[in-house]
C-alpha cells in the first residue's frame, strides 16, 4: 500500500506543478438504440445547471458505421461519480458478473445489451476493452494527455488500474493520439485473477477535399477461472460448512477450480477515407479580399475493418475434468482449447453531402461491402482406442477444423446531423452471396428539440429490425469438454422506442419494446439452442436528477418484462440510487455521498467458463440486495481523486450478495484512485 501511495503522491505533486490549461463543460452517458449522449452526464443523469470545469478539446467524436460519419462527442472527464469507476457494476445498473474487477460479465438490462458478436468468447469482456463503439477522437488546441490509478484491495486481494489517453495536433487539420489499460486485480476470493493490457493508436486528418479517420487497437486479457465456490453457504451460513465457525475468509473459500484461465487476445484495424468532390465558393470580403471556400457536394468513401481474434482454455489439474465438465471429448489428461477467428471488411462507398445547397437538407449514400473471414478450431488427432473419452455427438466428423466464409453486402444511409430542430439517421443493409443471402438490417432514429415552459425538451424515436443469419461458431464447435453441430435459422429482432427528455428538469425516459423470433441462447447443458417462437420484452427506464442547494438525489429506475423468462431471463425492476452533497472549499470540489445498486430476484444465468459464455437456468434465484457504496469523490485544478469503502452494508441487510450462482459480489473494500489532466 506504501508503494501506491507514493505513486498517487507522485502523479499529484506533477500535476499540481503543471501549467493550467483551458477548461470547458464534458459529459457523457445514453442507452443503446437511441441515446442522448450530448445530454446525459456520469451514468446517464442531467448536470447541463452545472458548469464543472474539465479538459477541453476544441473537437471530439465518435464514428457512425459503415461509411464514418461523425458524431459529436466528448471525453468525460466530470468529478463527480469518479468513484464508479472501481467496482463491476460500473458497467449496468443490473450486471451479472464472475465478481472481480475486469471479469466477465453480461448486462441484464436488456435495451442496452450488445448483440452477440461473431467471436462471442470475448462478448463478456467487451466493457473492458477498446473497440470501433467506444473509440474517441479529438481535436485539440493543445496536446492533452489523461492518467489515471486507481487501487484498493488488501495485499492478498489488491487491484490497480492505469490509464492513459494522449492526443495531439500535428496542425489544424491533422491529429495523432493514443491510449493505454492495464488493469491487474487479484480478486477477493481464489483464483479469480484478472490481468490485461490493452493499448491503442489512432489519428485523423480532416481536409477540404480529403478526410481521413483510423485506429488500431490491440488487448491481451487472462482470466483466471475459478468456476465458482464450491458451496454458496460459505457466504449464506458458514457455521453450517465450518463446523460452527460464524466467519469465513474469502480467500479460504474452495472454489471448483484452481488451475484454469482463459486468455482473450484481439485486435481491431480500422481505416476510413473519404474523398469530396465540390467547388469553390468565392465571396467578396472588401474592395481588395475575396474570401474562398470549399464546398463539397459529393464523395467517395472506403472503409478497411479487421478484426482477429484468439481464445485459449486451459485447465492442467486432471481431478477437475471429469468432476467438472460433464464430458471429455479430446483429452483426459488436460484442457488446451486454442480457437481464432479472423474478419476483414472492405466498404465502397458514394454519398451525396448534407448542407452543399440551400435545398440539400440531407445527406443520401449508397454502399457495398465485402467481407472474408475465417475460423480455426482444434484439431482432432485423438487415438480413442488407447483413452477412455465420451461419446461423440452425431455430426461429430462434419465439424470443420477451418472454415472460410464471403459475404457480400449492399446498403444505403440517409442522414440528416445539422438540422436545430429535426435530425434523424436511417441506414439500410440486405446481403446477398454466402451465409448473408436474405440477411436484412433497417436502423435508425429521429430526434427533435424545442422549447417548453422556460424547458428544452428533447424527443427521440428509434426503431431497429434484423433478419440476420448467426455466427459460424454457434453452428458448429470442438473443444475438450464441448462439441456441438447445428444448422441454426436466422434470428429476428424488431425494436421500437422513444426518448423523452427535459434538461432544466433532470428528466430523462425511454421506452420500448423487442420481439425476438428464433432467438438463440445457451441451455442449462451449456449448448446452444434455438426458440423457435417469439419473445417480446418491455422495458421502461427514468432517470431523474432532484437537486435542493448542496444536497442532490440522482436515480435510474428500470422496469423490464420478458414473455418467456425461460428464453429471455431478466429482473423486472431495477433501481440506482446516489445522495451526494456537492460543495466546496475554496477552489477544491467535493463529492460526498452513498450510492446503491439494486435488483429484484430472477434466474441469472450460469457462467461457464471453458466457452465463456452465460447459460441460462432453472434453480437458482440472485438479488434483492442492495450493494451500497460510501464514497468522496474531489477536484482541485487539474486534479481529481476519490476515496470509496465498497459495499459498506455487507452483512447488514443479507448475506445473499451473489451475482449469479456460486460467483459472490466483492466483500468490504477500501478503494481509492487519481486522475490528472496534464497540459503538455
Amino acid at each position: 500500500m506504501f508503494k501506491k501511495l507514493t505513486i498517487i503522491a507522485s502523479l499529484l505533486a506533477l500535476a499540481l506543478s503543471a501549467p493550467a490549461q483551458s477548461t470547458s463543460v464534458s459529459d457523457r452517458g445514453g442507452e443503446r438504440g437511441g441515446d442522448d449522449s450530448k445530454e446525459q452526464g456520469p451514468r446517464g443523469f442531467r448536470h447541463a445547471h452545472k458548469k464543472a470545469p474539465v479538459v477541453a478539446p476544441s473537437e471530439a467524436w465518435t464514428i457512425l458505421p459503415p461509411l464514418g460519419l461523425r458524431e459529436k462527442s466528448t471525453i468525460d472527464t466530470l468529478f463527480e461519480n469518479y468513484n464508479r469507476q472501481a467496482i463491476p457494476s460500473l458497467v449496468s445498473d443490473a450486471y451479472c458478473t464472475t465478481g472481480n474487477l475486469g471479469g466477465e460479465g453480461t448486462n441484464m438490462i436488456w435495451l442496452e445489451r450488445e448483440p452477440r458478436s461473431d467471436f462471442f468468447f470475448q462478448d463478456g469482456l467487451r466493457p473492458w476493452f477498446q473497440h470501433l463503439q467506444t473509440q474517441r477522437f479529438y481535436n485539440t488546441r493543445i496536446p492533452m494527455t489523461l492518467l489515471s490509478y486507481n487501487t484498493g484491495g488488501g495485499k492478498e486481494s489488491s487491484q490497480d488500474r492505469l490509464r492513459a489517453i494522449f492526443s495531439g495536433n500535428i496542425n489544424a487539420r491533422a491529429q495523432v493520439g493514443a491510449n493505454f489499460d492495464y488493469l491487474y486485480s487479484k480478486g477477493s476470493y481464489q483464483y479469480q485473477n484478472t490481468n490485461h493490457m490493452n493499448w491503442g493508436f489512432n489519428g485523423s486528418y480532416l481536409g477540404d477535399r480529403f478526410e481521413f479517420q483510423g485506429f488500431y487497437n490491440h488487448w491481451n486479457m487472462l482470466n483466471k477461472e475459478n468456476g465458482g465456490i464450491t458451496d454458496d453457504n460459505y457466504i449464506l451460513d458458514p457455521e453450517k460448512v465450518q463446523a460452527g465457525m460464524t466467519g469465513v475468509d474469502p480467500k479460504a473459500i474452495p472454489t471448483n477450480l484452481t488451475g484454469a484461465h482463459s486468455r482473450v487476445v484481439g485486435g481491431q484495424l480500422y481505416l476510413n477515407s473519404r474523398y469530396k468532390v465540390g467547388y469553390w465558393h468565392e465571396e467578396q470580403v472588401n474592395d481588395t479580399t475575396v474570401r474562398r471556400t470549399y464546398i463539397p457536394v459529393s464523395s467517395f468513401i472506403w472503409t478497411l475493418n479487421y478484426n482477429q481474434g484468439r481464445h485459449n482454455f486451459v485447465d492442467k489439474s486432471v481431478g477437475e475434468l471429469t468432476k467438472f465438465f460433464k464430458n471429455t471429448y479430446l483429452n483426459p489428461n488436460e484442457t488446451y482449447d486454442r480457437t481464432k477467428y479472423w474478419s476483414l471488411q472492405n466498404t465502397l462507398g458514394l454519398s451525396m453531402l448534407e448542407g452543399f445547397h440551400r435545398l440539400a437538407k440531407f445527406g443520401l449514400a449508397a454502399y457495398v461491402t465485402h467481407e472474408i473471414r475465417r475460423y480455426y478450431q482444434c484439431a482432432d488427432t485423438i487415438d480413442r482406442t488407447e483413452l477412455t473419452l465420451s461419446p461423440l455427438p452425431d455430426n461429430y466428423a462434419s465439424i470443420e477444423p477451418r472454415l472460410t466464409q464471403n459475404l457480400l453486402y449492399v446498403g444505403g444511409q440517409l442522414t440528416k446531423q445539422r438540422g436545430s430542430i429535426l435530425n434523424y439517421e436511417a441506414t439500410a443493409r440486405f446481403g446477398l452471396v454466402g451465409p448473408a443471402a436474405g440477411d436484412v438490417l433497417l436502423d435508425g432514429n429521429v430526434s427533435t428539440r424545442f422549447p417548453l415552459l422556460g424547458d428544452s425538451l428533447m424527443l427521440r424515436a428509434y426503431g431497429r429490425f434484423e433478419n440476420e443469419h448467426p455466427s459460424p461458431l454457434l453452428n458448429q464447435y470442438r473443444s475438450n469438454h464441448f462439441v456441438w453441430y447445428n444448422d441454426f435459422g436466422k434470428e429476428r429482432t424488431y425494436r421500437v422506442g422513444g426518448i423523452l427528455s427535459l434538461q432544466k428538469l433532470g428528466t430523462w425516459l425511454n421506452v420500448g419494446v423487442e420481439n425476438v423470433q428464433n432467438r438463440i441462447y445457451f441451455g442449462e447443458d451449456f449448448l446452444p439452442v434455438q426458440h423457435g417462437g417469439s419473445v417480446q420484452v418491455f422495458s421502461a427506464r427514468l432517470k431523474q436528477h432532484l437537486e435542493w442547494r448542496a444536497l442532490n438525489w440522482d436515480n435510474s429506475l428500470t422496469y423490464q418484462t420478458s414473455s418467456d423468462d425461460k428464453v429471455i431471463s431478466i429482473p423486472k425492476f431495477a433501481w440506482y440510487s446516489n445522495l451526494y452533497l456537492l460543495t466546496h472549499i475554496a477552489t477544491l470540489q467535493i463529492q460526498i455521498g452513498v450510492d446503491c445498486d439494486y435488483y429484484t430476484k430472477y434466474y441469472s444465468p450460469l457462467y461457464q467458463p471453458a466457452t465463456m459464455t452465460f447459460a441460462n437456468q432453472r434453480n437458482v434465484k440472485v438479488g434483492n440486495y442492495p450493494f451500497m457504496n460510501v464514497y468522496a469523490n474531489m477536484k482541485l485544478s487539474k486534479v481529481r481523486f476519490y476515496v470509496q469503502m465498497a459495499h459498506i452494508n455487507q452483512g447488514w441487510f443479507s448475506k445473499e450478495y451473489f451475482a449469479m450462482p456460486g460467483y459472490p459480489l466483492n466483500p468490504r473494500r477500501f478503494l481509492l484512485g487519481l486522475s490528472v489532466d496534464f497540459a503538455n
